[in-house]
């Protein structure tokens, strides 16, 4: 680990067999690329995969902390806030910690805490006005009283310039991805039978509506190595300007979240069940090995109480959706008060 960064290359193997699915793009397909690899003083290209991209990672590290079955977050992280987002006869719609756009969400903006405007709350808390500069570390204390982890996985408050001035934006502060190198594919296949109907017309419908015997293709991958690949930028962490406790529990936030993502196991897909290799450490670039999940919870509790004073209640910010009614009525010119 470096004063800026500390790095995990993590080799993982397929649960069973050898073959394994990666992640596709529409209209790309599998991401195939050509990685360096260097034998003494030469440098040679082999074949390489892109199995899991890092933001598809960033969801799955944010996926740790949040109990789907129960719509919270999980207990370790208690005492951290968040916005929840509520419709009006209370039921839970959406929040912070599931929202692709977090705090910058669209049913965050518009939504309303105590009668006001999820913008206006946001903008004054972040202090954003015209013709000032925006101030970084005073956004980063707010957005922390809001939901830290919007800290660790980035949020950019994206609407006009009227509605937040300045736009802050956060990069994101963890990052991790998976790789396959020297890769080789697996091609097979298979039919959909269809028993009932064994003759097809345009009159009683076709493969398209589902029926009839199809015959398909798939491909996987096999490779001689995987690994993925984690990146905590700690000197991003540092710049925000926190005291040394928001500091230390956002690192060890990120550090638990990495943790049990890999205690968890990794079946990213059907065909995709990852885990660590057997017999490894888990620990980074300098041998310092990465603490258990338990350890790192306990770590975690103490550092939350620790952050009381910036956390402030440490509960959930509950706020009301409106349906987005106001910007409909913007948009219909009904004369709607505009944030």
């Amino acid at each position: 680990m470096t004063s800026a960064r500390q790095v995990f290359d993590i080799p993982l193997v397929p649960v069973a067999g050898a073959r394994f699915q990666p992640t596709g793009f529409p209209d790309i397909g599998a991401a195939l690329f050509k990685r360096p690899r260097r034998d003494g003083d030469k440098v040679h290209f082999v074949d390489a995969l892109l199995v899991e991209s890092a933001q598809s990672m960033a969801n799955r590290l944010e996926g740790v902390g949040w109990d789907t079955g129960r719509q919270q977050p999980v207990d370790a992280l208690a005492g951290l806030p968040y916005v929840r987002v509520v419709a009006d006869d209370g039921r839970y719609l959406t929040s912070s910690r599931t929202e692709a756009h977090r705090l910058a969400s669209a049913f965050v903006k518009d939504s309303s805490l105590n009668g006001t405007k999820m913008t206006d709350v946001i903008r004054e808390r972040l202090g954003l006005r015209d013709d000032t500069p925006i101030a970084s570390r005073d956004i980063a204390a707010a957005v922390f009283a809001l939901d830290p982890l919007c800290l660790l996985h980035g949020v950019f408050f994206a609407e006009s310039a009227k509605v937040w001035p300045g736009q802050p934006r956060i990069p994101r502060a963890v990052t991790g991805f998976i790789e396959a190198v020297d890769v080789h594919p697996a091609h097979s296949g298979g039919v959909k039978k269809d028993l009932v109907r064994h003759s097809l017309d345009d009159n009683s419908g076709g493969t398209r509506e589902g029926y009839g015997t199809i015959p398909f293709h798939r491909t996987e991958w096999a490779a001689a190595q995987i690994t993925a690949s984690f990146v905590i930028d700690l000197a991003q962490l540092a710049s925000y300007g926190l005291p040394a406790p928001a500091t230390e529990l956002l690192t060890t936030l990120a550090r638990w979240e990495i943790r049990t993502l890999l205690d968890r196991g990794l079946r990213l897909r059907t065909a995709c069940d990852l885990a660590v290799e057997d017999g490894v450490t888990v620990q980074d670039r300098t041998g310092t090995a990465l603490p258990g999940a338990d350890e790192l919870a306990e770590k975690l509790a103490d550092r939350i109480a620790g952050c009381s004073d910036l956390l402030g209640p440490g509960a959930a910010i509950e706020v009301r959706w409106d349906g987005g009614q106001s910007k409909r009525g913007r948009r219909a010119g009904t004369g709607a008060k505009g944030s």
